[in-house]
């Protein structure tokens, strides 16, 4: 027993965020995701401090880890000092090290997170950068992206002269020094090795469904599915 709850107590974010939960609700009732989604951050915080390992496991499993949205509206609200938001970030990083994001359906999107956010930081170094955000998995856009997507070049050096060149101003070309120092960094902080586990994970779990690989059908099919099981009944 507690084996997960111990290394849990190795992230900062946990023994920082957890203190003594006495499942008031503040953090339930103030929480925008709990208003939408069938989500409880009060009793994701009272099953990690009873410390039952069967009980986490479920959880790192869950959909339910993924509604958070980090706001941290629960932050100052606790009359305890407990950060619900905390315990959900050491629980991700559980559950991705693990792989048992997979097995739940709001899980499975880490993939497309770590290949669009990630893949632009490692790529061109930015957070989100217009060109990798494919018009295919984003239809409420319409037709308008579809047409900004593939005329890139010629709409926004409209409003940035230096898109995709060398020089200042927004999307501009990051050099080659400093994306070599991003990548660095990410490989010592162990973001590397994260992004390798969910690669890993993802694809072991693409094979199980059927598919030959965690690939573009994949990638599409746990964006763009859902189950209609999420929100509140």
């Amino acid at each position: 027993m507690g084996k997960y709850f111990d290394r849990l107590m190795e992230d900062v974010r946990m023994r920082e965020g957890l203190h003594s939960c006495m499942n008031c609700g503040v953090c339930t009732g103030l929480c925008p995701a709990a208003e939408f989604y069938d989500y409880d951050p009060r009793q994701v915080v009272n099953t990690v401090q009873m410390r039952d390992d069967e009980e986490i496991e479920k959880l790192l499993k869950s959909d339910a880890l993924w509604y958070c949205g980090e706001c941290m509206s629960c932050r100052p609200r606790c009359p305890r000092g407990n950060t619900p938001g905390y315990v959900i970030q050491a629980l991700r990083k559980i559950s991705q090290e693990d792989g048992f994001f997979a097995e739940s359906e709001k899980g499975r999107q880490q993939l497309v997170i770590k290949r669009v956010i990630g893949g632009s930081i490692l790529s061109e170094g930015y957070c989100l950068y217009p060109k990798l955000v494919s018009p295919e998995l984003h239809p409420e856009q319409g037709p308008v992206w579809a047409w900004i997507h593939e005329n890139d070049t010629q709409i926004y050096p409209q409003f940035s002269p230096n898109y995709r060149k060398a020089g200042p101003g927004p999307f501009r070309k990051i050099s080659e020094a400093t994306m070599d120092e991003i990548r660095r960094i990410f490989e010592v902080s162990g973001g590397a090795k994260m992004f390798a586990a969910i690669e890993e994970h993802s694809e072991q779990k693409a094979r199980e469904m059927g598919f030959a690989g965690a690939n573009d059908s994949y990638i599409e099919m746990i964006y763009t599915h859902d189950s209609g099981t999420h929100t509140q009944r």
